[in-house]
């Protein structure tokens, strides 16, 4: 398949997957938060297209609530994830001298730090919602963009045209925004569409194991890990989640090859 095709493909998988998320639920017969007290792990039928959950919730409603808060999350963690490795990573390779050796050393100190651990015991005692659980799973995801970014910045500042620029009396700020930021969309372009598939994979992990999404709200990981009691006699619950993720995670990464390939052919090659 050619990255076109990739991109393409990629792009509207997400676009459906978006437009069942947040159009699904307005025609739902029911919401994610009602409780219908006459079906208890009820199957599929008219009123409820999946079935319900062992407390009464609609599978289909409850699930998409479920699809946006990954969604959510998944896309602001990838964006501020980005954000920060192109900051650090430009300042580094652009200023170089002791502003490159201190963020560099922070950059390795982060490294090695167990990030994942760090993020369970954080998340459960930090309030917020999932703004903020997208805020912690960005912190540590960035460290390798940074140096990527640092490497590429290091690249661009030596070229004639920048020396030329610098040369002329070109400030700081303007040379970086005009001269190095163009040589780095592309990789930062790459970098967010798979940070995407990261956060959400992430927050779905930690909140199958109780430490993402909070009651009342759920996630993709919280409405796996409550169906997954019932996928032999109800597969509904627990695949329809699980479909929903894995066509996420699809999507996003055919986008993300698609645009590397495109934007950068050495790299398809």
């Amino acid at each position: 398949m050619t990255a076109g095709r990739r991109t393409a493909a990629g792009a509207v998988l997400l676009v459906l997957v978006f437009l069942l998320a947040f159009g699904g639920p307005l025609v739902s017969p029911y919401g994610w938060d009602e409780t219908d007290f006459a079906a208890f792990r009820q199957g599929p039928s008219g009123g409820h297209w999946l079935g319900t959950t062992q407390s009464g919730r609609d599978v289909f409603a409850f699930t998409l609530r479920g699809a946006q808060h990954s969604l959510l999350v998944g896309l602001s963690a990838a964006l501020l994830s980005t954000g920060l490795a192109a900051a650090v990573g430009t300042a580094a390779g652009f200023l170089g001298g002791r502003v490159d050796r201190v963020l560099m050393w922070g950059v390795d100190l982060l490294l090695v730090l167990p990030s994942f651990l760090i993020v369970i015991v954080l998340a459960p005692r930090i309030a917020g919602g999932w703004p903020v659980l997208a805020a912690v799973l960005a912190a540590f995801m960035w460290m390798v963009t940074a140096r990527a970014v640092r490497a590429a910045t290091l690249s661009l500042r030596d070229r004639d045209h920048v020396l030329a620029a610098r040369f002329l009396g070109v400030g700081t700020p303007r040379l970086v925004m005009r001269h190095v930021a163009p040589g780095l969309a592309s990789l930062l372009a790459v970098d967010a569409s798979l940070n995407v598939s990261v956060a959400i994979v992430a927050e779905s992990g930690l909140s199958y194991l109780g430490f993402g999404a909070r009651p009342p709200d759920v996630s993709l990981g919280t409405v796996i890990a409550d169906g997954q009691g019932g996928t032999t006699a109800r597969p509904g619950a627990f695949g329809f989640a699980a479909g929903l993720l894995m066509l996420i995670v699809v999507a996003v990464n055919l986008l993300g090859d698609g645009l590397r390939d495109a934007l950068d052919p050495e790299a398809g090659r």
